[in-house]
């Protein structure tokens, strides 16, 4: 249990009900916040510590232990949350399924220390344990096959480990991958990636990672329209079955 929350909350005379009515948010995701762990979203995490008169650093310690980097923090923290999620790569392996490896090679050219490679790789393999807790999310992610043809640098292993390692996530049973083949004619996903959650109360939200910044969408319309997108890109993509001989092949190319 959060007990520095539940002491704040006493001391302001303040419920999960009230929090909730005061924030926008269902009840039962109120009364989950005094859960050890159970952390509300930037936005809500901030209103709360001012309603109750605390640093959000006293009421939830954990976020300033966290690895992730401050842009994309609020994003992991939804995964978190979520009963669902579902994502397109255009050009990457989800980050949910990178291996340590392909991690590294896609930090690699970028303008960042030993350290700050080493603490962003952490941070990424770090987020794929929610894939193998004991009630882990629904994830659908959906990949341009090109993701699984174009090599991580020079050593051919890290693809061939790489795809071995997608097979193996495809194997557990909250993990479901599906490929849209190369000779696909264009299609929506060449717009660019995206990811979206359904979170407990039933709201829906969406990332959209670009080259400057991220950006997560609330907005009910934006969010619907990227369904919509999401439907026509899953609907190119091949069945699990030949999503599965297709990245075992392609494994077998790198070797």
């Amino acid at each position: 249990m959060n007990h520095g929350l539940i002491a704040a909350m006493t001391e302001a005379g303040e419920t999960a009900e009230s929090l909730a009515a005061q924030t926008g948010v269902d009840p039962k995701t109120a009364q989950r916040w005094v859960s050890r762990g159970r952390i509300p979203r930037p936005l809500a995490r901030s209103r709360v510590a001012a309603i109750l008169g605390k640093d959000v650093k006293d009421l939830w310690p954990d976020v300033l232990k966290r690895r992730e980097p401050s842009w994309f923090r609020p994003w992991a923290e939804i995964e978190r949350e979520a009963l669902a999620l579902r994502g397109f790569e255009l050009a990457w392996v989800p980050g949910l399924l990178q291996t340590e490896a392909y991690a590294r090679a896609t930090l690699a050219m970028e303008s960042l220390t030993t350290q700050e490679v080493d603490e962003l790789t952490t941070a990424r393999i770090e987020r794929q344990s929610i894939l193998r807790r004991a009630r882990p999310p629904l994830f659908v992610a959906v990949m341009d096959e090109a993701v699984l043809r174009r090599p991580a640098n020079s050593d051919r292993s890290v693809m061939h480990e790489q795809c071995l390692h997608i097979l193996a996530c495809a194997e557990l049973n909250s993990v479901q991958v599906h490929v849209v083949p190369l000779n696909t004619p264009l299609y929506p996903g060449m717009g660019g990636p995206f990811a979206m959650a359904e979170m407990p109360d039933g709201t829906r939200v969406a990332h959209i990672d670009a080259q400057v910044r991220a950006q997560i969408i609330e907005d009910r319309g934006e969010v619907g329209t990227l369904e919509q997108r999401w439907a026509r890109i899953v609907g190119e993509a091949l069945p699990r079955t030949q999503s599965i001989n297709l990245i075992r092949e392609a494994a077998a190319s790198w070797t």
